[in-house]
C-alpha cells in the first residue's frame, strides 16, 4: 500500500488512545487505590499503544514497519538512562549497608533543628544539585538520609519526599551543568547562561513559595524528638558502625561531582566505594547477612553480589528500622524499568500514527498572543511528559513544535526555552509512568501520587510561568523575519 492512500489522523481519532489511557489510570485508582499506579499502569500503557496502532493500521493505513520503527526509535532514547536507574539501585544499597546513610541519619537527628527539617531537607538538597547539575543523584544519595531522618521524627514521608524533589529539582533547573538545562536552551537557540537568567524569574518566586510552605508545614508538625531519636541512634549504633570515616565516601562523591564526571560513572564508582565500605568499616553487617559461620573470600563476595542484585534485610526487632535499612537492589529497579519502557512504547506508537502531530498542530495554529502561547506551550509540555514518559523527549518535541510559531509571533526564543523547562523538567517527577517520577518513587519509597501534592516547587514552578505570562511580566516583543505559516 503506497503512501497516497494514507490519511492523517483527525483531532478526534487521535485522542482516543489518550482516553484509554485516562481511563484505564482513573480505574486503577478508584478501584485498587494509587499505590496501584506505579504496579500495572504498564498494562494500560500497551493496552493504549495497541488501541494506537490498531487504528494506524486500520484507520490511517499506515504500514506496521512505520510503527515499529517510532516504537523502537522512542524506546531507544532511554537506553542510555537504564545503566544510571541501576546504579542508582546499587548506591542506595552500598551505601546503606556500609554505613554511610545511618551515619547521615545519625548525625542529623543530633545537629539538625526538627522545625525547620523541611527547609533544611529543601535547601540542602538545591544546593548539592546545583553542584552535581542531577537531580536524579541528589535524591538517590542525601534523599535517602533525609528520608530516614523524617521517618524518625514523624513527618509524613510525602512531605519529606515532596521537600527533597522540590529543592533538587530547583537546583536541577538552574544549575549550568544539568543536562535537561543545556538541553532546553540549545533546542531554543538560547545562551546557556541567558536561559538560566530569566529562568530566575520563575523559579526563584516559586522555591520562596517552597521554603514559606515547607516552614509552615514543620512549625505545626507533632515531632518526635527527645527520646525517639536516641532510641534510633541507640538501635543504630547496635547494628551499624556509625564512624565519621564513613562520610569519606560521600565526600568523595561530591568531589567527583564538582569534577563534573559522567553520571554514570560517578554512580559506579561511589558504588565500589560502598562496597569497599561494607568491608571495613561494617564486618558486623556483612556476617549477619551471611548464612555460615565460616565464612570465607568468595562467601563475603557472593553476598555483596546478592546486595546488588537483589532485595537485602535485617532482622532489628524494630519494624521502623527494619524498613529504614532494608534495599531493594538491581532487582528492585526493575519494575520501574518495565513501566519506563512501556511508556515509551506508548509514545512511539502516538508518533508512529501521527497523532501526536495532529493533536500539537491543532492546538498551535491559532495562537497569537504572548499569554495564549505560552500556556499553549505548558500544556503541551505537559501532554508531551505524560505521552511520552520522557522529559528529554518532551523537551526536543516542544522545542521543534513552537520555535517558528514564537518567531512568528514576535515572542524572544528566551521565553520558549523558559516556558519549556517549566512545564517539562519540573513536572516529569509528578506523572506516575514518567522517567522521573517512577525514579523517584522507587528510590524514594513514596508513591508518586502520595508526593505529588508536596512538591510546592514543582506546582508553582509552571503557576509563576502562567501568570507571567498573563500579566506580561518581563516579556517583550522582538522582530523576526516572516515564518511562513503551516496549513
Amino acid at each position: 500500500m503506497n503512501s497516497i492512500s494514507r490519511r492523517q489522523p483527525s483531532f478526534i481519532v487521535s485522542l482516543i488512545p489518550l482516553v484509554v489511557l485516562i481511563a484505564g489510570l482513573i480505574s486503577i485508582v478508584v478501584f485498587l487505590g494509587a499505590d496501584a499506579v506505579q504496579r500495572i499502569s504498564h498494562g494500560v500503557l500497551l493496552i493504549a499503544a495497541a488501541v494506537s496502532t490498531g487504528i494506524a493500521l486500520l484507520y490511517c493505513r499506515r504500514p506496521m514497519r512505520a510503527m515499529v520503527t517510532g516504537m523502537r526509535k522512542s524506546a531507544t532514547q532511554i537506553l542510555p538512562t537504564l545503566p544510571i536507574l541501576l546504579m542508582i539501585a546499587t548506591v542506595a544499597a552500598t551505601w546503606m549497608l556500609s554505613g554511610v546513610v545511618p551515619t547521615l541519619i545519625s548525625y542529623g537527628l543530633r545537629l539538625l533543628e526538627p522545625k525547620a527539617f523541611l527547609i533544611t531537607t529543601c535547601a540542602t538538597c538545591a544546593v548539592i544539585s546545583v553542584l552535581s547539575g542531577s537531580s536524579w543523584t541528589t535524591i538517590a544519595t542525601i534523599g535517602v538520609a533525609f528520608m530516614g531522618i523524617g521517618t524518625v521524627w514523624g513527618y509524613n514521608p510525602a512531605w519529606t519526599a515532596g521537600a527533597i524533589i522540590s529543592g533538587a529539582y530547583f537546583g536541577d533547573k538552574v544549575s549550568p551543568l544539568s543536562d535537561t538545562t543545556v538541553l532546553a536552551s540549545s533546542a531554543c537557540g538560547v545562551n546557556l547562561f541567558t536561559h538560566i537568567r530569566y529562568l530566575m524569574w520563575t523559579s526563584v518566586p516559586a522555591m520562596v513559595v517552597a521554603l514559606i510552605v515547607f516552614g509552615i508545614a514543620g512549625f505545626f508538625t507533632d515531632i518526635n524528638t527527645g527520646a525517639q531519636s536516641n532510641l534510633m541512634i541507640g538501635q543504630l549504633s547496635q547494628i551499624f558502625n556509625l564512624t565519621p570515616w564513613c562520610l569519606i565516601i560521600p565526600a568523595a562523591t561530591v568531589a567527583l561531582i564538582v569534577l563534573r564526571l559522567n553520571t554514570a560513572l560517578t554512580l559506579a564508582i561511589s558504588t565500589v566505594m560502598g562496597i569497599i565500605g561494607i568491608f571495613l568499616f561494617q564486618p558486623s553487617v556483612l556476617s549477619a547477612l551471611e548464612a555460615t559461620t565460616n565464612p570465607t573470600f568468595i562467601t563475603h563476595v557472593a553476598t555483596v553480589v546478592k546486595l546488588l542484585l537483589t532485595e537485602t534485610s535485617l532482622s532489628t526487632g524494630s519494624e521502623l528500622l527494619d524498613s529504614l535499612v532494608s534495599t531493594g537492589g538491581m532487582e528492585g529497579m526493575l519494575p520501574t524499568i518495565y513501566l519506563i519502557l512501556s511508556a515509551m512504547i506508548f509514545g512511539g506508537a502516538l508518533m508512529g500514527s501521527g497523532m501526536l502531530s495532529t493533536i500539537t498542530h491543532s492546538v498551535t495554529r491559532r495562537l497569537r498572543k504572548s499569554s495564549s502561547t505560552v500556556m499553549s506551550t505548558v500544556g503541551t509540555g505537559l501532554m508531551l511528559n505524560a505521552c511520552t514518559g520522557d522529559q528529554y523527549l518532551s523537551i526536543i518535541l516542544n522545542g521543534n513544535l513552537y520555535r517558528n510559531l514564537y518567531r512568528r509571533n514576535g515572542l524572544e526564543p528566551r521565553l520558549l526555552s523558559r516556558s519549556i523547562e517549566d512545564s517539562t523538567s519540573v513536572t516529569s517527577v509528578l506523572i506516575p509512568w514518567n522517567s522521573c517520577g517512577l525514579t523517584q518513587s522507587a528510590v524514594l519509597g513514596v508513591a508518586t501520587l502520595h508526593y505529588l501534592p508536596y512538591c510546592i516547587f514543582n506546582l508553582a514552578s509552571p503557576l509563576f510561568t502562567l501568570v507571567f505570562a498573563w500579566v506580561g511580566f518581563r516579556i517583550r516583543s522582538v522582530t523576526h523575519r516572516p515564518v511562513p505559516v503551516s496549513r
